[in-house]
């Protein structure tokens, strides 16, 4: 069974204290060929040994013997809007509502606290239908591989936040987490390609809020896709 050791570098938080939810799916995910779905069942923790076990059809991060996240081949049944034009992409930006409220504004993806080349600094606001957001991105060279080509892992991270704000607001001191990922990646992004990452909202289910996201290029190539569930926990016990 191959075995693959990590740790989470802090620059890819979501929370202060673990991982991005979608840069750790997609950490998990990478052995795995076409549409993966990922369960996360623990916090990931930033700065600590991790084990990722891998066989073709699943695979499995641990802290020790504690499971953090399990990942199986799945199929995803999921429509995508059509890409906004990016320059509504670019509007769209001015009204992202965490400029003015954020439950974890140093987050990796779409936190406005981290400075250009440190987080990924997408910021989806509403845009054409109701219920649409979008945000332009253009992925940093310090995200590629010697080829120039953006990891997998940061297209699934994208994907994770952009969907997570198409199912605010929650109520006063509270936050959502992911809970599971499902996504499909298309095709790769080169640094500094610019794209546009659009997330939707479908549907509620008790704590559970569910999302669609896609990443395209600004020409209108859809490079990415995703189903998420999000779980509603308290602000101040992820703080």
């Amino acid at each position: 069974m191959p075995t693959e050791h990590f740790e989470i570098d802090e620059r890819f938080c979501g929370p202060p204290r673990s991982g991005n939810g979608g840069y750790v799916c997609g950490r998990i995910a990478r052995p795995l060929q076409g549409t993966v779905a990922v369960r996360l069942k623990a916090p990931p923790p930033l700065r600590a040994a991790l084990r990722l076990e891998s066989t073709d059809e699943a695979s499995h991060l641990f802290q020790g013997e504690t499971l953090i996240g399990e990942a199986r081949c799945a199929v995803l049944d999921l429509q995508a809007p059509p890409c906004p034009a990016y320059d509504d992409a670019e509007r769209a930006v001015l009204n992202y509502s965490g400029f003015r409220a954020h439950a974890f504004p140093g987050c990796f993806v779409c936190g406005p606290a981290r400075l250009p080349a440190d987080g990924l600094r997408i910021f989806p606001g509403p845009v054409g239908e109701a219920g649409l957001l979008a945000a332009p991105w253009s992925p940093d060279a310090s995200l590629a591989d010697g080829e120039g080509q953006i990891g997998t892992e940061f297209l699934w991270a994208a994907l994770d936040c952009t969907g997570g704000f198409a199912v605010l607001p929650v109520p006063p001191g509270m936050a959502i987490v992911l809970g599971e990922l499902c996504a499909t990646i298309a095709s790769p992004v080169a640094a500094g390609e610019p794209c546009v990452v659009i997330g939707w909202p479908l549907g509620v289910d008790g704590r559970k809020r569910v999302a669609g996201s896609a990443v395209y290029t600004a020409t209108g190539r859809l490079v990415a896709q995703a189903r998420a569930t999000w779980i509603t926990v308290s602000a101040a016990s992820w703080g």
